[in-house]
């Protein structure tokens, strides 16, 4: 049998890993009764805290820098919110997070990091615009020793501890199979992404034309559009597309740029003869949706996600290692007919959120 780690104690008592780690380091929020069970359990299973665990016991704080995107809508907001959530529900004591928002692909992530690095924080949430690079800058100060944990999307080969996503194939899939039937199973259609550098949408451009090319043959795949995560520019192109093919019927958009596309269709007279996808789901959104504008948008649980990666941060500096180097989401799909009661279930996610502050989590992980 491997090293026992505080989850088989909770495992074996019934009870959170969050309580077990409070009961052992005798946190007054822990009845004395639970804290008898805890030491008693870990005595019997031979359980012996790590340096990690030694280390959260100490009363200096630790500190875990939150690296990401402004974003256009909430999308990131509720990255951020998720994490400050699983830090409030787990009662952290002595914790500090530093969030660094960068302004664009590849706008001051560079600098974010070396701020992280030089504030010696003790871990690193990353979404890497970059990520060929981010090995390189994990690379260049060995000694620091700090580990990453990438959100939304991978950075492979790069060293990181682990990433949360969602199933970036199953979403491209998904949205493929659904456009070619909204279609009739020809025509042209398009796809835009924020940068095919980035891996989380050139995977959903590699699942979505595989799955086209094998389902609906006859559908033809125009010139994918990057828009770089700037709005004029996802509409300027999206306006040229449009006046360049005034016979195509579909698309796909893989990011939260949603709104120009719709926009520039709009302006270009397009918008009812497209049929839409999008991905992610905010106030704006909504009545487009309602509507039949969009026939659907794949929610990639943002708030979720984020409280999964502080997770995964927070188990690592207390066990010294991540039960999963890879955690997968499956998003969700939502349509006019489950609207409502989608809403219903995540109004503090997706309605609440759209003045960009953290809401309460209406949908739990």
């Amino acid at each position: 049998m491997g090293r026992v780690k505080l989850v088989d104690l909770a495992n074996a008592l019934g009870i959170s890993t969050a309580t077990v780690h409070r009961a052992l380091y005798d946190h007054p929020s822990v009845r004395e009764v639970t804290k008898a069970r805890v030491r008693q359990m870990a005595k019997k299973l031979g359980y012996r805290p790590n340096l990690a665990a030694r280390f959260l016991k100490s009363n200096r704080s630790f500190r875990i820098s939150v690296n990401t995107l402004k974003g256009t809508t909430s999308f990131w907001d509720e990255v951020r919110a998720g994490i400050t959530d699983e830090v409030n529900s787990q009662q952290i004591q002595n914790l500090e997070i530093e969030f660094r928002t960068y302004p664009g692909l590849g706008k001051g992530e560079e600098e974010a990091f070396g701020a992280a690095l030089e504030s010696q924080v003790d871990g690193i949430i990353t979404f890497p615009t970059r990520p060929e690079r981010l090995g390189r800058w994990m690379r260049r100060v060995p000694k620091a020793n700090v580990p990453v944990i990438c959100v939304v999307t991978d950075a492979p080969g790069s060293g990181r501890l682990a990433v949360v996503s969602v199933d970036t194939m199953f979403s491209g899939s998904l949205a493929a199979d659904l456009l070619g039937k909204f279609v009739g199973g020809s025509g042209k259609v398009a796809v835009t992404l924020s940068s095919l550098a980035i891996n989380e949408h050139a995977e959903k451009l590699r699942a979505f034309e595989t799955t086209m090319r094998s389902l609906y043959p006859q559908i033809q795949l125009q010139e994918t559009i990057e828009d770089h995560d700037v709005e004029s520019e996802a509409y300027d192109k999206c306006r040229a597309l449009f006046k360049a093919h005034p016979d195509l019927v579909g698309m796909y958009v893989t990011t939260e740029a949603s709104l120009p596309v719709i926009r520039a269709a709009r302006d270009t007279q397009m918008l009812d003869q497209l049929e839409i996808i999008t991905t992610d789901l905010f106030p704006a959104l909504v009545p487009e949706i309602r509507s039949g504008t969009v026939q659907a948008t794949i929610y990639q649980r943002p708030r979720t996600q984020g409280r999964m990666a502080f997770r995964l941060m927070h188990e690592f500096l207390i066990e010294g290692e991540c039960s999963s180097s890879q955690m997968t989401l499956a998003p969700h799909l939502v349509m006019r007919g489950n609207l409502d009661f989608f809403l219903q279930r995540t109004s503090a996610d997706v309605v609440g959120s759209g003045n960009g502050r953290p809401s309460a989590d209406a949908q739990k992980p």
